[in-house]
Order: structure tokens, then C-alpha cells, then sequence
């Protein structure tokens, strides 16, 4: 993906993601604090962080031994700037916006 619009929504797709982010809107956390609540390995969760850095919605920085994860709310904004343009056309219809994209999905992967 070339389009960083592309990839943050890519990184938004994952439940498991879109969970470690709602967790760093409280405070930055140790990588291992981010893994503890979830039902998988230390490995699986650091995958996850690492694609959450890639498209920038969170900053890692090692203090001592331990790495700290920290959201980054700006990488959001032209994400959030092109959802708002949904919203001027009166309420967000969910349903079709879900369909809409699974169709211009559907088309940009021809497999």
C-alpha cells in the first residue's frame, strides 16, 4: 500500500489493534502491559504494535530494558478529515458505507 490513508485504515481493520489503541488513549504502556490482556503471544501483540508504528499511530521509545508504546492522535487526522466528509451529507449510513467499501476492496484486489 502506497497511500497512507490506505494503510491506517488497513491497521484500523484489526479488532486487536483498534483495542491497543483505546488502551494508549489512556497513558503511554510497557509492550508488556499492551500484551497482557489479550490471549496472545508476546510475539503476536509486538506485530501488531509494529504495524501500528509503521503507519505512525503510535511511537515506541525504550526507557531502561523496557519499550514504551505511546499514541500518536495526529496520524488520525486525515482519516479523521476524510470520514467528516461523510458526516456533511447528513447521518453516516454504517451499512452502506460497510458495503461501499467492501466493493472498492473487492475491486482493488482482483483475487
Amino acid at each position: 500500500m502506497t497511500d497512507p490513508l490506505d494503510s491506517v485504515f488497513a491497521a484500523l481493520a484489526d479488532p486487536t489493534r483498534r483495542a491497543i489503541l483505546s488502551m494508549l488513549l489512556e497513558d503511554d504502556m510497557a509492550v508488556t502491559d499492551v500484551a497482557a490482556p489479550f490471549a496472545q503471544s508476546l510475539a503476536a501483540i509486538s506485530k501488531h504494535l509494529q504495524v501500528l508504528t509503521a503507519v505512525g499511530l503510535i511511537s515506541q521509545e525504550k526507557r531502561g530494558r523496557v519499550k514504551w508504546c505511546k499514541l500518536e492522535p495526529d496520524a488520525l487526522r486525515e482519516a479523521s478529515v476524510w470520514m467528516q466528509g461523510f458526516g456533511q451529507m447528513g447521518g453516516l449510513d454504517l451499512d452502506a458505507f460497510e458495503r461501499f467499501l467492501e466493493q472498492e476492496l473487492g475491486e482493488a484486489d482482483p483475487a
